[in-house]
């Protein structure tokens, strides 16, 4: 491993430390753990993440049914919001 210095902000260094000790684990291993998940998150390239988004698209049902939201979608968002 390298050894790094690292700065953080008091309220980062307050639940970094929380998170450690609801984990069991040192803080350095929340840190290691958070960077390996930020860099997982951005580890597909942009053909990856088209296949994941197609692949998303269509599988989540209104629970109304079919809807013409996609089409009217702005008089739906002043509908939402005029309540």
């Amino acid at each position: 491993m390298v050894r790094l210095q690292i700065q953080l902000s008091p309220t980062q260094h307050r639940h970094v430390k929380r998170r450690a000790r609801d984990l069991g684990v040192s803080v350095s291993e929340v840190i290691r753990r958070s960077v390996d998940t930020l860099l997982d998150a951005h580890a597909d390239g942009p053909d990856q993440r088209l296949a994941r988004a197609s692949a998303a698209a269509g599988r989540y049902v209104d629970p109304k049914g079919r809807t013409t939201t996609a089409t009217h979608h702005d008089a739906a968002l002043g509908d939402a919001f005029r309540g």
